[in-house]
């Protein structure tokens, strides 16, 4: 197989396995979702299209060649005892947190306290934990698939809960570029599953936002999180005046 085909093989099988659809790439790439099936149907783009594609993919050339001929096993969860491990030590938590929302080497040293040779050994060890692909000095590759989530009710789920909820909303959240609504109400089961729906919909439009901005130089993206949720629930207060 030419050099070209195992190119476009690689491009191809890594936008799968990271779950990015040929729109969210042709958005990165500032052209039409036509012009992207076009070119990776027969090659013909520039280097530097190839160069840019590359970028959004936070890989190489070489990776990508290597890529059409490897299965990619990407991690969609990790064990009890791995989360225990990022919890337990908070630089690593940091690190992963940084890593899986597109900061590289050298961004995490100017903005964190980290010494260069710690930074590297907190990055093998979520190399060996498979959630990156780590070369030294300074490449780093994420190895999560696109619906990669912390267990449900897991050790970093419960740290959420826990220590970053009431951290979270004890903030104001009076910019006009952040928004909370707390609505309650009675829905029937079509209308929760409606909301639902459109809760996961919001969700993918966020997740394909932040890989489109992780090609932005980092003082272009400001960090910031999101809580989606719904559920039956009634305040346990108003339960105990029920009859």
């Amino acid at each position: 197989m030419s050099g070209s085909k195992l190119i476009l093989r690689g491009i191809r099988k890594l936008l799968r396995a990271r779950g990015m659809t040929y729109r969210e790439l042709a958005l990165n790439l500032g052209v039409s979702e036509p012009t992207v099936k076009r070119d990776l149907s027969r090659g013909n783009f520039s280097l530097g299209r190839l160069d840019r594609i590359c970028e959004i993919l936070g890989v190489g050339v070489d990776e990508l060649i290597q890529n059409s001929f490897e299965s990619t096993n990407l991690l969609t969860e990790l064990s009890d005892v791995q989360e225990i491990g990022l919890i337990s030590e908070p630089r690593l938590l940091l690190t992963t947190y940084l890593v899986l929302s597109d900061w590289k080497f050298n961004e995490i040293l100017a903005a964190f306290r980290f010494g260069e040779n710690e930074l590297v050994s907190l990055l093998l060890t979520l190399d060996g934990m498979g959630l990156v692909d780590y070369r030294p000095p300074d490449r780093i590759r994420k190895r999560t698939a696109r619906n990669f989530s912390w267990r449900k009710d897991g050790p970093v789920h419960r740290f959420f809960i826990e220590r970053i909820l009431p951290e979270f909303f004890a903030a104001n959240f009076d910019t006009t570029a952040a928004g909370f609504h707390f609505m309650g109400g009675a829905l029937s089961d079509s209308s929760m599953r409606y909301m639902a729906a459109e809760l996961s919909r919001l969700a993918r439009e966020f997740d394909a936002l932040s890989r489109q901005d992780a090609t932005l130089p980092l003082e272009d993206r400001n960090g910031c999180s999101a809580v989606l949720a719904l559920r039956n629930w009634e305040f346990s207060e108003f339960t105990k005046l029920r009859r």
